[in-house]
C-alpha cells in the first residue's frame, strides 16, 4: 500500500509498527535508494546521512518519538 522506507540499523521496534501499517522497509545503511520514499534515523548523533544521496526525501529522527509516532509522521509526509 506504502512505499519503502529506509530504516537505521537499530530501529526494529520502528521496522515492525512501519510493517504493521503497510510500509515495506530496507536498511538504510549501504544500500542504494531505488523506489526508497524517507529515512528514519536514531538521532542519536551519528552522521549516517549521506552528502551523495541524490533524492530529497523525508527524513525523520527517531530520537523522542514513539514508533507509533512515527508511522504518523510519515503517513503524513507521504500523503
Amino acid at each position: 500500500m506504502y512505499s519503502t522506507i529506509a530504516v537505521e540499523e537499530g530501529l526494529g521496534n520502528v521496522i515492525q509498527a512501519l510493517h504493521n501499517a503497510g510500509f515495506k522497509t530496507t536498511p538504510l545503511e549501504g544500500q542504494p535508494f531505488k523506489n526508497v520514499r524517507a529515512a528514519v534515523v536514531k538521532g542519536d548523533g551519528t552522521d549516517i546521512l549521506a552528502s551523495e544521496w541524490s533524492e530529497k526525501m523525508p527524513v525523520i529522527n527517531a530520537s523522542g518519538r514513539s514508533a507509533d509516532e512515527i508511522v504518523d509522521l510519515l503517513r503524513d509526509r507521504l500523503s
